[in-house]
């Protein structure tokens, strides 16, 4: 899988891409992620990629200039399966189109800053807007961030045994795992629930499916209270 990321400030996307899972992911050759750097495609002395709004308003708008420039390039080398546009308006992400997108062959997630993006490259080239929550952060870099870790942890071979990706919250039917625990079994009186320590890995997994369907039914009707 390869994974483009179009970025007008790429530094905000080093350490996140190059640690621990996403890591391991690269140096296995089962995901190549690419930054690519708006400014790299800009003119003049300055390689300005953002300007100010037609009609007023305050804040600063990605020029679309750079914008085409990178995106054409990108695809004169290979087909995308989708290319993404990171932003508030998009659809919900969530695990099943994690799940959906860990299937492609290759994408691009354009990272929207400042204002936004110029509309006549999401016209021009997207094929999908996502969105990570119904909150304002500075730009889409962090949301690429989100959206990559959890794609690339669902590729084949990323994960180990000890951290399959099929026991994940909002994998199971009850949408949350169950409370876990470690070594030691009591620490300053408090225990550790005696079936996981039986060794009934039967009556383990039916505690450990009502419990997570019980956490779930718990944070439903909180949302549901605070609407």
């Amino acid at each position: 899988m390869r994974i483009d990321v179009v970025s007008a400030v790429p530094k905000i996307l080093k350490s996140p891409l190059g640690e621990s899972i996403l890591k391991r992911a690269q140096q296995k050759n089962l995901v190549k992620i690419v930054v690519n750097d708006l400014r790299k495609y800009a003119k003049g002395n300055y390689r300005q990629v953002d300007d100010k709004p037609f009609g007023g308003g305050a804040g600063m708008v990605l020029k679309p200039e750079p914008m085409f420039e990178c995106l054409e390039k990108l695809l004169s080398k290979r087909k995308y399966d989708e290319i993404i546009y990171l932003t508030p308006q998009g659809v919900k992400f969530n695990q099943k189109r994690a799940n959906t997108l860990s299937l492609k062959e290759n994408i691009i997630l354009i990272c929207g800053h400042y204002k936004g993006i110029d509309q006549r490259v999401i016209e021009s080239f997207v094929t999908k807007e996502i969105s990570i929550g119904d909150y304002v952060i500075t730009g889409g870099e962090t949301a690429a961030i989100v959206v990559i870790d959890a794609i690339v942890r669902l590729l084949p071979g990323v994960l180990g045994d000890s951290e399959s990706a099929l026991t994940d919250s909002f994998q199971t039917e009850s949408g949350f795992d169950a409370p876990v625990y470690t070594r030691p079994a009591e620490y300053r009186g408090l225990k550790v629930p005696g079936i996981l320590l039986g060794g009934n890995h039967k009556e383990i997994e039916k505690w450990r499916a009502e419990k997570g369907t019980k956490k779930y039914s718990k944070v439903k009707r909180k949302k549901i209270n605070n609407k």
